[in-house]
């Protein structure tokens, strides 16, 4: 990704939030949330209707480029039948405009579906326009190695890190540079969405203390990462730990933490 691009911000939760706060006269906050709900997110895919869900969403980008997340590996449990009409779904989706599509998260790296994704790699290779990102984990689940050689069985071309987790961005650039030597020098995007004070030892579901990352960007200053992207929806639950809502669920008390103790804001 050699030129600078302009990130869709989806509708967000955090624009809400923020008239919800000044209903209750607490101006501050209200300022917190609606300078987050500007700022670019990825769309998760998942489950049925995966062209008219896509679409839907590069009508609304208007020109703009979103971070489309394909997710619909972990939530069959790794079956893989009818993932490869999924696919086809997100390609025709996107058509011929301009998308970057972080692919299958989490499931490389626990070892799920590889054939389905190599299939979808190749499908999702022949979308002219969309820089598509297999998903590799994070710098304290495999080893580089490791991973360098599932990317390579799947022909990944380019790599995510760090999605919907916390470790810090330098850590992640250090791996990610490791798993791209192993593989000539692929390009990488890390998910800054919550790491901006790194993680709380190894705790991955809804860790308190943490902060709002870097704000999304494709100037990185680093010729191997091509963007820092808010992949998670940083305002999202990871779970019902920390006393939290479902997975997936909007958790304002926990967004306005993130918030406050973020400089991506200011």
């Amino acid at each position: 990704m050699a030129l600078a691009l302009a990130l869709y911000a989806p509708p967000s939760p955090a624009t809400h939030q923020a008239r919800v706060y000044e209903q209750q006269g607490r101006t501050r906050d209200a300022r917190l949330m609606r300078k987050m709900g500007k700022v670019p997110t990825g769309v998760w895919i998942t489950g049925p209707a995966p062209r008219r869900a896509v679409a839907r969403v590069m009508k609304r980008a208007k020109g703009k480029v979103p971070v489309l997340v394909a997710y619909d590996l972990p939530r069959r449990h790794c079956h893989t039948r009818g993932y490869g009409r999924w696919i086809d779904g997100v390609a025709d989706g996107v058509g011929a405009r301009r998308a970057i599509v972080i692919l299958e998260p989490d499931a490389l790296a626990s070892g799920c579906g590889r054939r389905a994704l190599r299939g979808a790699v190749r499908r999702l290779g022949r979308v002219p326009a969309a820089s598509v990102y297999v998903d590799a984990g994070h710098s304290r689940w495999q080893p580089a190695v490791t991973m360098a050689i599932r990317l390579k069985r799947v022909r990944a071309a380019a790599f995510s890190l760090n999605v919907s987790n916390f470790r810090a961005t330098a850590e992640v650039a250090r791996y990610g540079r490791q798993v791209s030597r192993r593989l000539g020098g692929a390009h990488f995007v890390i998910d800054t969405s919550r790491n901006g004070r790194g993680p709380r030892r190894t705790e991955w579901c809804n860790p308190p203390g943490r902060a709002l990352g870097t704000r999304p960007t494709t100037t990185t200053g680093n010729p191997l990462i091509d963007a820092y992207l808010w992949i998670k929806v940083p305002g999202e639950s990871d779970g019902t730990c920390h006393q939290g809502p479902p997975a997936g669920q909007w958790w304002p008390r926990y967004t306005l933490g993130l918030a406050r103790r973020s400089q991506a804001l200011d």
